[in-house]
């Protein structure tokens, strides 16, 4: 069989009667190519060509010799195993016929089906069979990857500058786990630790007077699975190393891999200096008090999160009923605020309040990490001086405002808007808090996590963003509660308590964390951890959209299964200018463009019923190629990743238009592009 092979074809072998004809003919129906052979060489032959799965009748193989066929099935590569569909005489199932067994040792993966049949149930076995094949074609996909994985990985190993190796925990005078064995070792170990030749030298044997201290220390990674980075002195060979050790899992195979580095000029004299009286009392004492705070933050991390998705389910309800009353409120605003300034009061007050109501379940989603992200790399540092003057006005003359974040600061992977909007909330709050004045500091610096931050950060390269004020302070039971959504230190009126729980949600979302730490009477710091963008950071376009009124009339496909959201979007649409065509669902909209309907750009709602606003515009792109599609969306369950451009609810009629707007100059302007 021919490795590089991926046939998905069927082979049918029924040499008697109508057979082969009828069960290629059914296969062929169901789109499913079938090739007949009419004989076992002949069946072999087409084996090695390739095949997906073989129907084949049982008087085909009752009396023929089937030792070339068990010889190419038992030459099967470790991914195949080729599934066959036996058609089996009446009453010939698995359980009535004495050679059932025979054929199901010779063949393997077999499936028997009893003649006579419904088509139905060939076709059925035989899709089985197909997509069976198909993950065996997946599965030698990944056996090619590991291999060549392996090949690289050797090359590495063999070439790499430090020293590495591979220690197997065996048996020894003091227990199981009391020796190593070096089961790899590249040629750098030798050049690196002083020590030839080690692969299948014992630990105790090599360094009798040193062992127990090496057997300590990499036995505490192998049971904890704890990687560890340390220097240590090779006291044999006289070497100042520093190493690297983690467990090779799974932790049955009892081995810890290693790497190091020869450090001796460089640390010699700094030896000297170890702290070497830590006590076994001092690290149990840690070690408790790490999994008591560990487990408390897990408690309060899983309490947030139901509430999360509490408040996100409310939000995205909310959105819905807001929609269609913005809208509404904005017509009703535009026709009669000029003609009648009482009703203008009243729809201006309406409009405000409605506004209120955006911002407080904008707050909602920023907590339950709901809330659609456009995520690329920030430079902070100019980002900072951009709100240097709005964080002045907001916090007032009172308060001193220090912010000088390092030059070379990396980008960080950020929604630079809601990462405004959080950074606001925190010099707000920070202002609150210092009442008759104080200081305010913003500081930005590179932090790199090597462990799991007490269950908030993972390990890995992040933008630290600190906000620091000289307020009251917060006691341990205020902390303890601060991110909660509604809750809040101040009076009534105040605040909706959401300002905090927005900032925790925004970082969880991103993949970065947020850290309070606060006393009485010493402050507040706001630690914002952002992780670090690979890619360096555009300059923050501020351009303002701009309308015009006198643009051409688009045709437009609305699609929403809300009755009332829809309504209150076509007619800002319809006020706009625009022609719109309603559609309650992503199946209705396809069927009208596939009748015929000419459209500029649809305008989608995100969570719909049986197909999303992401997976229409997918299907509608088949059909028009570049058509501009806008998602309006409450929330999306999630981080909202879609690539294409998006609307928050509830929006207004200038909003939808901006950003219809900028939708339709995008097209024109990648159209434009591609024609030149």
């Amino acid at each position: 069989m021919k490795r590089t092979t991926v046939s998905e074809r069927a082979l049918v072998l029924a040499p008697r009667g109508r057979d082969a004809a009828v069960a290629t003919a059914m296969l062929r129906e169901a789109q499913i190519t079938a090739t007949v052979c009419h004989n076992l060489p002949a069946l072999i032959a087409a084996l090695n060509a390739g095949a997906a799965f073989v129907v084949v009748t049982e008087e085909a193989i009752a009396s023929a010799d089937l030792g070339p066929l068990a010889a190419w099935l038992g030459d099967q590569e470790e991914w195949s195993d080729l599934p066959f569909v036996l058609l089996t005489r009446r009453g010939g199932g698995l359980e009535r016929n004495p050679a059932a067994a025979r054929y199901l040792e010779l063949l393997g993966n077999v499936t028997f089906l009893e003649r006579p049949f419904h088509p139905t149930t060939l076709i059925s076995l035989a899709q089985a069979a197909l997509r069976g094949r198909r993950r065996q074609y997946e599965a030698r996909a990944r056996l090619v990857a590991l291999r060549q994985s392996e090949t690289r990985f050797r090359t590495l190993f063999d070439t790499m500058d430090e020293g590495f190796c591979v220690i197997e925990f065996i048996p020894g005078p003091g227990g199981p786990l009391d020796d190593y064995i070096h089961v790899q070792a590249n040629p750098a170990y030798e050049r690196h630790a002083g020590i030839p030749n080690v692969v299948g030298q014992k630990v105790r044997d090599m360094v009798p007077e040193e062992a127990d201290a090496w057997i300590d220390l990499y036995r505490r990674v192998l049971l904890t699975g704890e990687p560890v980075r340390f220097e240590r002195e090779l006291v044999a060979t006289g070497r100042h190393l520093e190493l690297a050790a983690f467990r090779v899992e799974p932790a049955a195979r009892r081995e810890v891999a290693v790497i190091f580095e020869d450090i001796t000029e460089r640390r010699r004299a700094e030896l000297a200096l170890r702290d070497l009286n830590e006590t076994l009392e001092g690290r149990i004492e840690d070690a408790v008090a790490q999994r008591e705070q560990a487990q408390a933050q897990l408690h309060e991390a899983q309490k947030l999160e139901t509430l999360g998705q509490l408040t996100g389910g409310v939000a995205h309800d909310i959105n819905n009923l807001l929609t269609p009353i913005t809208g509404a409120l904005d017509l009703l605003n535009r026709r009669y605020a000029d003609s009648d300034p009482r009703a203008a009061r009243l729809l201006d007050g309406a409009l405000q309040s409605a506004e209120r109501a955006k911002i407080l379940v904008s707050r909602l989603l920023g907590f339950a990490r709901r809330q659609a992200l456009e995520t690329r790399p920030v430079d902070l540092v100019a980002l900072l001086d951009g709100m240097r003057d709005l964080i002045a006005s907001s916090v007032g003359a009172a308060v001193e405002i220090s912010m000088a974040p390092p030059a070379d600061l990396p980008a960080a992977l950020a929604d630079p808007n809601q990462l405004e909007l959080a950074l606001l909330n925190l010099c707000v709050n920070a202002r609150d808090a210092m009442e008759g004045g104080g200081k305010l500091t913003i500081t930005a610096e590179a932090a790199t996590v090597r462990r799991k931050a007490a269950g908030v950060l993972k390990p890995g390269a992040y933008v630290k963003l600190s906000v620091i004020d000289t307020g009251a302070g917060m006691d341990a039971a205020t902390l303890a509660k601060a991110v909660e959504p509604f809750f809040s230190t101040k009076g009534i009126g105040r605040g909706t308590g959401l300002g905090l729980s927005m900032v925790h949600g925004l970082a969880a979302q991103l993949g970065g964390g947020f850290i309070l730490t606060s006393a009485p009477g010493v402050g507040t710091q706001a630690d914002l951890y952002l992780p670090a963008a690979a890619a360096p950071a555009r300059a923050i376009e501020r351009t303002a959209a701009t309308i015009d009124p006198a643009g051409r009339r688009l045709s437009i496909l609305l699609v929403d299964d809300e009755d009332l959201v829809r309504a209150g979007t076509a007619e800002m649409l319809r006020s706009l200018g625009h022609e719109v065509h309603e559609a309650s669902g992503g199946a209705k909209a396809l069927a009208m463009v596939k009748r015929g309907l000419a459209i500029d750009a649809v305008v989608t709602d995100y969570l719909m019923p049986r197909m999303n606003g992401a997976q229409l515009a997918t299907q509608l792109r088949e059909l028009v190629a570049a058509l501009p599609v806008l998602v309006v969306t409450g929330y999306a369950g999630g981080d909202l990743e879609l690539g294409l451009p998006h609307l928050a609810k509830p929006f207004r009629q200038a909003e939808l238009g901006e950003a219809l707007q900028r939708l339709v100059e995008h097209a024109l302007s990648e159209a434009m592009a591609a024609a030149s």
